[in-house]
């Protein structure tokens, strides 16, 4: 009897404290909260933080994400809810319905309706946002407070990728009366339904200050503050935790995991680029930008400038890693000898320090090189070195300049060069991202599109493409595209960089968007679900 007793009282003695155990984990769950996160950042500023004022590379739109929700959204898996609790497409109407969410809510505690949805659509149309283009929707209409109806002129595939999970949404109330939203810059021009308040910008410092909305619809957020902030050297400031997350350089990887950091790699969706300016001789002629392919030895800059972090790039521009990849696209196997031949096919004649053309001139090219910036990270440029003695080893002189990257940017887009080294991400988007990166049209005066138009049956399929609905029959039209563009070459892929970020999991835990935030693809791990609880 006694032993029956101290059993019992034993296992209620182990009841009891693995209550209280329970009770304990519940309540720190449920209670705890953290005072803010910091995101270190090597430039800073990257424009205030709305769709007017954010500049036009990837973070700045990540600046502007967490302030002002869209229809849809992603995490890691895929689409999901955002303002728009579903949606749904008639293909007979070529009409998008939406239903919102009808806990949404603008910062200053109004309701987000449909009539927002409907005034972002045509504030757009008249005031132009970089990010999204409106043109393929002919008319939208609230039909309730809680259903939009967005109608299509013609088919657009990329509609839920570029629009829907993309555009930034206005409050009418505020937005209403704004004729002039490039300056306009008071508190309510960054008032959103996102998931973050924005506080403060110092652009002497590069820091963002967020404040976390307590009633945002989707649950408040872990952190009270987000804090962006510009850090000089990103390895000790992670290693002394004084931010939380940041893009990193991959081989800061090995050491950061010895300290109980989190090291996540994305896909391949930023490819480092070789512009080529084929609006002049010798470069309007395809061969010769051939030949530049062929004296390219991809994994050797890949080697020697980046120690070995990388992946040589497809050359039909769409990354290796994308849904509509092409693997035979054609290649441009590392072949000096090649690249001489086809010069000679087009007169130059050999010489004892490198071809000269048939009337004596030397065959010299400038080549712009610049630090460039992944992720949000300014990253040092080798890349120009490297590809100076591939093309001297063909028989090209090159002359290297090296410039800041907003120089070089304004020579490129003025077509004030003959090579650049540039790069870019958004190659795991939507394909419409094709679009931006190859037509000149398109691509407007950036610095990321090779602005080729020549090519008539490659236009022509990029038209085509936007508008098949099909996901199969688009695909088809994609592969061909990339078989085109790699034969043409206006402008060559070189490698996809590692790109890592690390993280402190007592914080949060951050990860890379399959197919990168929004349609655009940006290849960021700063997605805003990270910071919502799940």
């Amino acid at each position: 009897m006694k032993k029956i007793t101290t059993i019992a009282l034993c296992l209620f003695v182990s009841f009891i404290l693995m209550l209280c155990v329970i009770t304990t984990e519940h309540s720190f769950a449920s209670n705890s909260k953290l005072e803010e996160i910091r995101v270190g950042d090597s430039r800073g500023d990257w424009g205030l933080p709305n769709p007017y004022q954010h500049y036009p590379r990837g973070p700045g739109y990540i600046r502007a994400s967490w302030v002002f929700d869209t229809l849809i959204w992603k995490d890691q898996n895929g689409d999901i809810p955002a303002l728009a609790q579903s949606w749904s497409y008639d293909p007979a109407t070529m009409s998008y319905t939406f239903k919102l969410n009808p806990k949404a809510k603008w910062h200053d505690g109004k309701p987000v309706t449909a009539a927002d949805i409907a005034f972002t659509v045509e504030y757009y149309k008249k005031y132009h946002y970089s990010w999204v283009n409106t043109e393929s929707i002919s008319k939208v209409v609230a039909s309730d407070a809680q259903t939009v109806v967005i109608t299509l002129a013609e088919p657009y595939a990329p509609f839920l990728a570029n629009i829907g999970g993309t555009m930034p949404i206005l409050p009418k109330h505020i937005w209403e009366n704004v004729s002039d939203p490039k300056n306009f810059t008071a508190p309510e021009a960054f008032i959103g339904s996102g998931p973050y308040k924005f506080k403060d910008f110092n652009k002497t410092h590069g820091s963002y200050l967020y404040e976390a909305y307590n009633d945002y619809y989707q649950g408040r957020p872990l952190a009270d503050r987000l804090i962006y902030v510009r850090v000089g050297k990103l390895l000790p400031a992670l290693l002394n935790k004084e931010v939380d997350t940041a893009i990193i350089q991959p081989d800061m990887a090995e050491q950061l995991e010895k300290r109980g950091l989190v090291v996540i790699k994305d896909e391949n969706g930023w490819n480092k680029k070789l512009m080529i300016n084929h609006k002049k001789v010798p470069f309007n002629n395809k061969i010769f930008r051939q030949a530049l392919a062929y004296a390219i030895n991809q994994q050797e800059i890949i080697d020697k400038a980046n120690r070995g972090f990388g992946v040589p790039a497809s050359y039909g521009l769409l990354t290796i890693d994308h849904d509509m990849y092409n693997p035979n696209t054609p290649k441009y196997p590392h072949d000096t000898q090649k690249a001489r031949q086809m010069l000679e096919s087009l007169g130059y004649v050999k010489g004892p320090d490198g071809f000269y053309s048939k009337d004596g001139r030397p065959l010299q090219l400038e080549l712009f090189a610049s630090n460039v910036t992944v992720g949000g990270q300014s990253a040092p440029d080798r890349d120009g070195e490297v590809l100076k003695k591939q093309f001297e080893d063909a028989g090209i002189r090159i002359v290297l300049l090296p410039m800041e990257q907003a120089t070089a940017d304004a020579r490129v887009k003025n077509w004030q060069f003959d090579l650049a080294v540039s790069g870019h991400g958004g190659l795991s988007g939507d394909p419409a991202g094709l679009n931006q990166n190859i037509l000149p049209d398109e691509g407007g005066s950036s610095v990321n599109s090779a602005r080729f138009g020549d090519n008539a049956e490659l236009t022509r399929l990029l038209r085509e493409q936007l508008k098949e609905m099909d996901v199969a029959k688009r695909k088809e039209i994609i592969f061909k595209i990339q078989e085109i563009y790699a034969d043409e070459m206006p402008a060559i892929s070189l490698y996809y960089p590692d790109s890592k970020a690390a993280y402190n999991p007592e914080k949060a835990v951050w990860f890379y968007t399959k197919g990168g935030i929004s349609g655009r693809g940006v290849p960021v791990s700063q997605n805003k679900m990270a910071l919502i609880p799940r």
